[in-house]
């Protein structure tokens, strides 16, 4: 089943409120954004350049380091190129390391695609298409770059996911180069989903089709002006990244102190054993905190971290009761 987190229509329409009044931790969306400023005019009122596009790519290059034998490609989310990754080649055998987000054998399986599950990096070999997601969402799990670049020359075609890898910058196989397709989202770490921005980066022929699946529009104007802007902010990444880290860990402590056990998880969400998942769910709920649970893990929890410090201590009761 493609469930997700983010539903929070489901949420209010079961326990009341509207979206004001509630905390959305339910996703792994940074709640403290990068701050945008105001998108130029020009970015609303024409169709984005071929200049527009590159700065936004250069932009990208330049904080990833991404290797120069990499191409890329900016899309509407990562999740534009997980939709567009089965049209790539003709369907055949694909192998997905779980678990993970469920998108990946989803949309493999909506194109025909025959569809495996794997538990291990090995298990993967000999597919014709085998799907990482480095660091995992929900679980955090991670694998060493050498072991991915390993794995690319035992399967057709690897895609690694790192739409969570800027809160593990070791972990990414952009500055390496080599066979991957690996996919990046913007939108997560940057606290700013809504803009639909993500990127793909591989070797040239196989993201040329990538580009050309994608259109000539795949990025709106708005999107690149404030993406470019954002990737140009080091600073800002770097200092995020040990703010999130502060979080994870006082987030910890508060699942700790109501009898919830770690999982794992990164620096933008965390997952946790709490017995049941559901009764946890609701007993957030009814403070207007929405959460993701599993129907495959009935014992987890996964909880994205608050921002402002209002968040924090609503939380804190919730918890506490």
């Amino acid at each position: 089943m493609r469930d997700h987190g983010g539903d929070l229509d489901r949420a209010i329409a079961r326990f009341g409120g509207d979206m004001a009044d509630w905390i959305d931790l339910s996703t792994g969306i940074n709640r403290r954004p990068w701050p945008m400023s105001p998108v130029p005019e020009s970015a609303w009122r024409r169709l984005p350049t071929a200049q527009d596009h590159a700065g936004l790519i250069a932009a990208a290059r330049g904080l990833w380091r991404v290797h120069p034998e990499l191409a890329a490609v900016a899309l509407a989310g990562a999740q534009a190129a997980i939709q567009t990754i089965p049209r790539l080649h003709p369907p055949g055998r694909a192998r997905v390391l779980v678990p993970t987000y469920n998108e990946h054998a989803g949309a493999l399986a909506a194109q025909g695609w025959q569809v495996e599950e794997g538990a291990t990096l090995a298990a993967l070999a000999g597919a014709d298409v085998a799907v990482v997601v480095n660091p995992n969402n929900p679980d955090g799990q991670c694998h060493a770059p050498e072991a991915l670049l390993a794995l690319a020359d035992r399967v057709g075609l690897l895609v690694v996911d790192e739409s969570f890898g800027d809160v593990a910058p070791g972990l990414s196989l952009l500055p390496l180069g080599g066979r991957a397709l690996v996919l990046r989202s913007f939108g997560k770490f940057w606290g700013l989903a809504g803009l639909r921005l993500g990127f793909a980066f591989g070797p040239a022929p196989l993201v040329a089709r990538l580009a050309a699946l994608a259109g000539p529009w795949p990025v709106s104007g708005a999107a690149i002006a404030a993406g470019t802007a954002a990737l140009s902010d080091p600073g800002w990444a770097a200092a995020m990244r040990e703010t999130l880290a502060a979080d994870a860990a006082r987030a910890d402590a508060l699942a700790q102190g109501a009898g919830w056990r770690l999982v794992g998880g990164t620096t933008l969400f965390r997952l946790y054993d709490v017995g049941r998942g559901t009764a946890a769910q609701e007993r957030l709920a009814r403070h207007h905190i929405w959460s993701r649970v599993f129907p495959h893990a009935p014992r987890w929890l996964r909880l994205g971290l608050p921002g402002p410090e209002g968040e924090w201590s609503r939380l804190a009761a919730a918890l506490a009761r």
